[in-house]
């Protein structure tokens, strides 16, 4: 069993979450915080997830400011991304049409390459003030090429399941550059 290590990038407007997704799964659900300062620049969270069957792959958790005052500085950090995270807030209608936005960036720092990735829908405990439709969504990113998911970080709902989803892709993509050196041995 080898253990992996990943680059993932946490994308998405400012106040949709990225940072109680990412602090949430780094202490599995043991804290939520209930305010939290704008993220300048970018944070790192560090992560071992089990890939059944397979091993581990440790998620370097690049928890990225949404404001675009910080665009030209996260060129520099998001260089060679493995994975992708987007997040949106999902009584946030604005949030959802700027992951476009996000996921031409993302892909830009990976040019050439398959990213992989997740759209994450947060807030969904709001459902009264839902915005953004779970079928446009799914559609969306389905179109894009990304799984996709809902939470809600505040009740602890669901917001393990994209980062072992992550897991699992890029182990899948470690597995099939294994095969194609195996083919040219």
């Amino acid at each position: 069993m080898v253990k992996l290590a990943a680059k993932c990038i946490l994308a998405g407007d400012p106040a949709v979450g990225k940072t109680a997704l990412a602090q949430i799964f780094r202490s599995d659900g043991a804290h939520f915080q209930k305010s939290y300062t704008l993220t300048t620049g970018m944070d790192l969270v560090v992560k071992t997830v089990p890939v059944p069957d397979t091993g581990d792959s440790e998620l370097f958790i690049f928890d990225s400011a949404g404001k675009e005052l910080f665009s030209e500085m996260l060129d520099k950090l998001w260089e060679s991304p493995n994975v992708l995270c987007l997040v949106y807030d999902v009584t946030n209608e604005e949030s959802f049409n700027n992951c476009s936005k996000w996921l031409e960036k993302a892909r830009s720092q990976a040019p050439g390459i398959s990213l992989p990735g997740v759209l994450v829908g947060n807030k969904t405990d709001l459902a009264g003030r839902r915005a953004v439709d779970s079928a446009e969504a799914r559609a969306w990113a389905l179109g894009q090429g990304l799984e996709c998911f809902e939470t809600s970080v505040k009740e602890m709902e669901n917001f393990e399941a994209p980062f072992h989803c992550l897991a699992k892709q890029f182990h899948q993509l470690y597995r099939e550059k294994v095969e194609v050196f195996r083919a040219l041995a």
